[in-house]
């Protein structure tokens, strides 16, 4: 069969979809954009109402483009509301994302009869999601190495399409990092649900998994996704500095720079603690970037408690950040709270925020002129390549010279718009 491949949502569903992909293509199947396809595969996010209105958007706008084709349906769309699910009689196959190592069997044993499983999700759940040696970019592969949440923060319905959380043996991520090196990658990204909880309740952590990445000689640079701030120790941040290899970009994951909407929220740390860390990891790496996720807007925010957040955002001087308005999920806590902010609001308040974390992430670009820094280029356009510092800066050299899956040291000169321009020396 020809097959389709749809993600909606994280680096956690993309790793999930190639996984797949990579199973069913060493079936025999394809995976031919050229060619009309026999199956189409959906890979669900929940995380927003809005998501969920894309996955039916995507799910009949596939079955009218392709009538004849095997619609599978699978991920936390499916697993958090199976009662939508099921509603979407377009898609032939819906199984939940608790199963999701099922649908490759469930494809090649098809027979015209509607499969639909979905189990919930149990504590004892094991990690179960498939490996792969392969992935859809030339330079940097992402690695799934946790599972689930114990979190439960008011806004989010992630812990009922996730479970609780898991994890993977350290044997297996160094067995897929090198799969991986085999196979032409040099970056590799771990990525999770909640990364930070990786190793819970085991007699490992993150480090380990860092560690057992940056042992395989081909992987040059390790990368982590986004982290729970008040999981991360100093002896962690010790462990981390030590591999050479670990690359010191921190996504740490705000949503709010007021304590007030923090305890409302049910996050787990205060703004106190979260500037402490800042400066704990500015202290340990040099030229560490710090992106975040802010939300604005959320239930019961109000002017005071916006503005509070928007202060914190200018002083700690985020390098990039990814601005949200509040979206009311059923099945949340937050849903049911008093004084939603409209719509109209939101929008202002997203606009104001994204303008000062806009400029803070102009003033970090600029810090880094002058630098030299060691650039892994992962595309070509005309006479101008394009890469990645370890701290995640974008930089642009002007050349003719292909430089796709080579790590060079480039100077930096300008910055334009939201990336530096170097030159290599």
């Amino acid at each position: 069969m020809n097959i389709l491949f749809q993600t909606l949502g994280c680096k956690v569903n993309q790793y999930e979809t190639e996984a797949m992909r990579e199973a069913l293509i060493n079936l025999g199947h394809t995976n031919d954009k050229m060619l009309p396809f026999d199956a189409i595969i959906i890979n669900s996010c929940t995380v927003t109402a809005e998501s969920d209105r894309k996955t039916r958007q995507l799910v009949r706008r596939m079955r009218r483009e392709n009538p004849n084709a095997i619609i599978t349906l699978t991920g936390c769309m499916v697993q958090a509301f199976p009662e939508k699910a099921k509603a979407l009689l377009e898609a032939d196959i819906v199984i939940g994302n608790r199963d999701i190592s099922k649908i490759v069997d469930a494809i090649n044993n098809y027979q015209n009869t509607r499969v639909f499983e979905i189990n919930e999700h149990q504590n004892d759940d094991p990690y179960n999601t498939i490996g792969l040696s392969n992935f859809n970019e030339r330079t940097r592969a992402f690695m799934k190495i946790q599972d689930g949440c114990d979190r439960f923060c008011t806004y989010c319905i992630i812990p009922f399409a996730r479970g609780r959380v898991r994890s993977r043996a350290v044997s297996d991520i160094k067995n897929e990092a090198q799969r991986l090196a085999d196979n032409g990658y040099c970056e590799i990204v771990l990525v999770g649900i909640n990364l930070t909880s990786y190793g819970k309740d085991e007699d490992f952590n993150l480090c380990d998994a860092v560690d057992a990445v940056c042992e395989v000689d081909g992987i040059k640079r390790v990368r982590l996704g986004s982290l729970e701030p008040d999981h991360i120790t100093n002896e962690m941040l010790k462990r981390f500095k030590a591999q050479p290899k670990f690359c010191p970009q921190f996504h740490l994951s705000l949503q709010s720079g007021c304590d007030d909407t923090l305890k409302r929220m049910n996050r787990h740390y205060d703004s106190a603690f979260y500037e402490d860390l800042v400066k704990r990891i500015r202290s340990t790496f040099t030229d560490a970037a710090i992106t975040t996720d802010i939300m604005v807007g959320f239930a019961g925010e109000s002017d005071e408690e916006f503005n509070q957040s928007l202060a914190f955002a200018k002083k700690i001087g985020f390098s990039r950040a990814h601005i949200f308005a509040y979206s009311r999920r059923s099945g949340t806590v937050a849903a049911g709270l008093k004084n939603q902010v409209s719509n109209s609001e939101k929008q202002n308040r997203a606009h104001l925020m994204a303008q000062i974390t806009k400029k803070t992430e102009n003033e970090f670009l600029n810090s880094q002129i002058g630098n030299t820094y060691p650039v892994l280029f992962e595309s070509q356009e005309k006479s101008a390549a394009e890469g990645y510092t370890p701290n995640y800066t974008r930089v642009i050299v002007n050349t003719e010279k292909v430089l796709t899956g080579q790590i060079l040291n480039v100077l930096i000169k300008t910055v334009k718009d939201d990336y530096c321009i170097g030159e290599i020396i």
